[in-house]
């Protein structure tokens, strides 16, 4: 896998993150962009739009010159490693001991890191431990001795004020203290811990306790109070230990702050530190971020640069202080398409205690893979042996193109299962789905490429939020649902589906979930993301043999809006995707084995009124084609025989050539764009009410054909038009 792949400019000697972190990864300085009060950057997007892949690239390129630390909020170690001592430890603060022991071990310009306002903290907090012994609190302490004191270099003392006292002299008096009748949590173990803290340093360091720990909440000025109220909020729990584990971020800034702004950290640091949140929508990342952004909010000033990720376009919703979706005001943002990054600052226009956390966020958009790229990326995994391998190659491009719409990880897939791929003859795209991929470790296993990445994006990457007794049916739920336009249908699929169940989820509360997880929206599809559509779709046929579970869907959604018809014969608009609850039924049922039918309620329902026709005609098609032989391109030319007078049988075949134009998953280009224009044509002159009105329809359908552009255009559709 291409690390860089479409990262290059964001990555580069003169791009964003040279210019953020303050030096190149050639090693050359930058000017940094905003400061002093910096925005976290949220790098946006939603399964297989590269955010972790992009970070880790950060860490590698940058991590020799500047300080940069990566952390994966989604992993479990950090919990693993509290769960021994859930009073002394969580997965916050073993997130940020983790961050610190990689700084104290940094080898670059400047030097190690000390972080003894950090271990401050941890040591008091360290008193929750399960036994509550001196001795125990004494071992829970050494866990941290490497972090408050810088290492030595060879010749030369520390140089700080600190002057190596914290962890020895706090280690020396809980041994002291641990052959003394002191009862577990008792209030002298904590008073001689504090004093411990506090006898020996230098009057810089007392300074500096009491300037950090003399604010905590309840402190009013003693840092030997704030100390105590931090260690009981810890211990406490719930938003409590939210707070303890706010403050101890800080004072892990505070540290990093102290070592750049001194006058040995002026002379000799260069460009600023760095934080890397991978999973950062997970509820570990999701603290820190707040935790950061809040200090910020308030007035705190650091130049700790803290990049994270965010599946919601939005950033996410703890950003917005619970304000309904039409109220929010985005954050600034930064798409690398449109050039350099935009000028930042603070909104001034709130107070800082009312401001929504958005307003110390830069979104950085994931960029989707050019046209170029893409192509790039197929190319050169494609075996150049065959005398026609440039056709393959050119047929294989458009399928993982429409597949994927530039989705960075799902072409990396797809062209990687396509190197030694034949696109059968008229393939329809989703043949390419079943393409062997063998990944890299998996010994000689191969998986087809649609069931890797179903697990990699849908399962691998469960919405944060999804109750425990769903994540076992959330695939089969997502699959089933790629046959459904709007939340109506949606629901009528879910009851079906969850039958049985206890509990249930609505179709508003899967799209929330979609929408957490960063899959897009769309005003005609439910599952609003094309690629992803596919692969279910894809999935839903082969569920059962047959296709059976496909016709099964279809079948179940065009007996609902059946019933609903019969319930108010006039037709009155569904409310959803459609105009009409017809239309509704009609779709499903064509894609059910109901073409014929169809085709004569399209038939009979076209003199008269030429333009509402056109447009019920392209909702009525815009579906996927079920699994096997093809016959619509045959039919569409009037190669297949068909029954009836001339009328049925040119709708009949204008029915089948728009279906094909509308699926998305196979070329069309000039052959079906000259039978739109024959078919309309035709129609146009025949002896009906309004017919004349289709010719110019002819015109517009035939050139968004010719080109490759739907002709019923949505969200999901147009944008995939666009990237060709």
């Amino acid at each position: 896998m291409c690390e860089d792949l479409g990262f290059e400019k964001l990555l580069s000697d003169e791009g964003f993150f040279a210019c953020l972190l303050g030096r190149s990864p050639s090693g050359g300085g930058r000017e940094p962009l905003y400061g002093p009060d910096l925005p976290v950057v949220l790098l946006t997007g939603g399964p297989g739009m590269g955010k972790g892949r992009l970070l880790r690239a950060v860490r590698d390129r940058f991590a020799t010159r500047v300080p940069v630390v990566y952390l994966d909020c989604g992993s479990p170690v950090y919990a693993d490693r509290a769960e021994p001592e859930p009073g002394a430890r969580s997965a916050a603060t073993e997130a940020l001991v983790e961050a610190a022991r990689r700084l104290c071990g940094w080898q670059g310009t400047g030097g190690s890191f000390a972080f003894p306002r950090l271990f401050t903290g941890l040591a008091v907090i360290a008193t929750g431990v399960a036994d509550g012994t001196p001795a125990a609190v004494a071992t829970e302490v050494e866990r941290y001795e490497e972090l408050p004191q810088k290492q030595r270099l060879r010749g030369l003392g520390a140089g700080d004020f600190w002057r190596g006292v914290l962890s020895g002299t706090v280690r020396n008096l809980l041994t002291t203290l641990s052959g003394q009748a002191i009862d577990p949590y008792s209030a002298a173990l904590h008073n001689a811990l504090l004093d411990a803290l506090f006898e020996r340093l230098a009057p810089r360091g007392r300074e500096e306790l009491e300037r950090i720990y003399g604010v905590y909440p309840g402190a009013a000025g003693q840092p030997g109070d704030g100390l105590r109220n931090l260690a009981a909020d810890f211990q406490a729990g719930g938003e409590s230990r939210e707070l303890a584990e706010s403050f101890l971020f800080r004072a892990l800034r505070e540290d990093l702050e102290a070592a750049y702004a001194s006058a040995v950290g002026w002379l000799r640091r260069v460009g600023r530190p760095g934080l890397l949140l991978d999973r950062a929508e997970s509820p570990l990342g999701e603290r820190l971020l707040r935790a950061v952004l809040s200090d910020r909010r308030g007035g705190q000033r650091d130049r700790v640069v803290i990049v994270g990720t965010a599946r919601r376009a939005d950033g996410g919703a703890f950003l917005h202080g619970g304000l309904p979706p039409h109220e929010v005001v985005p954050p600034a943002e930064f798409r690398p398409a449109d050039g350099g990054p935009p000028a930042w600052t603070r909104p001034t226009d709130t107070g800082a205690d009312r401001a929504p956390l958005a307003d110390g966020v830069l979104l950085l958009r994931m960029p989707l893979l050019t046209g170029d790229q893409l192509r790039r990326e197929t190319e050169r995994r494609q075996q150049r042996a065959e005398p026609e391998g440039a056709a393959n190659r050119r047929r294989i491009d458009a399928a993982v193109a429409r597949l994927s719409g530039g989705r960075p990880h799902t072409v990396i897939r797809l062209a990687a299962a396509a190197a030694a791929f034949r696109m059968p003859a008229d393939a329809n795209d989703r043949d390419l789905l079943d393409a062997p991929l063998r990944l890299p470790g998996d010994g000689a296993s191969e998986h087809p490429v649609a069931d890797v990445l179903l697990r990699e994006l849908v399962l691998d990457q469960l919405p944060v939020r999804l109750p425990t007794e769903h994540r076992d049916q959330w695939l089969d739920l997502l699959t089933h649902l790629s046959v459904a336009h709007d939340e109506e249908c949606a629901d009528v699929l879910l009851r079906h589906h969850q039958s049985g169940r206890v509990h249930a989820l609505t179709a508003h509360q899967v799209s929330q979930l979609l929408t957490d997880t960063g899959w897009p929206g769309c005003e005609r599809h439910f599952i609003g993301d094309f690629g992803l559509r596919q692969l279910l779709v894809h999935r839903l046929y082969g569920l059962r043999p047959g296709g059976a579970a496909w016709h099964a869907d279809h079948h179940l959604l065009r007996d609902h809006y059946a019933g609903r018809a019969e319930a108010d014969p006039r037709g009155a608009p569904s409310g959803g995707a459609f105009r009409s609850v017809t239309a509704h039924r009609m779709n499903h049922h064509l894609v059910s084995g109901g073409a014929d039918d169809v085709v004569s309620h399209l038939a009979a329902t076209l003199p008269g009124r030429p333009r509402e026709w056109c447009a019920e005609l392209l909702e009525i098609a815009q579906a996927p084609y079920p699994g096997g032989a093809d016959a619509r391109r045959e039919r569409a030319q009037g190669l297949v025989a068909a029954d009836g007078p001339a009328l049925r049988r040119t709708v009949d075949q204008l029915l089948h050539a728009v279906w094909l134009c509308e699926e998305r998953t196979r070329p069309t280009g000039t052959e079906t764009a000259r039978t739109l224009a024959r078919l309309l044509g035709l129609l146009s002159i025949m002896e009906f009410d309004g017919a004349v009105q289709l010719g110019k329809t002819a015109t517009e359908w035939s050139a968004l054909a010719e080109n490759e552009q739907p002709l019923l255009r949505c969200t999901c559709t147009g944008q995939l038009g666009r990237r060709r």
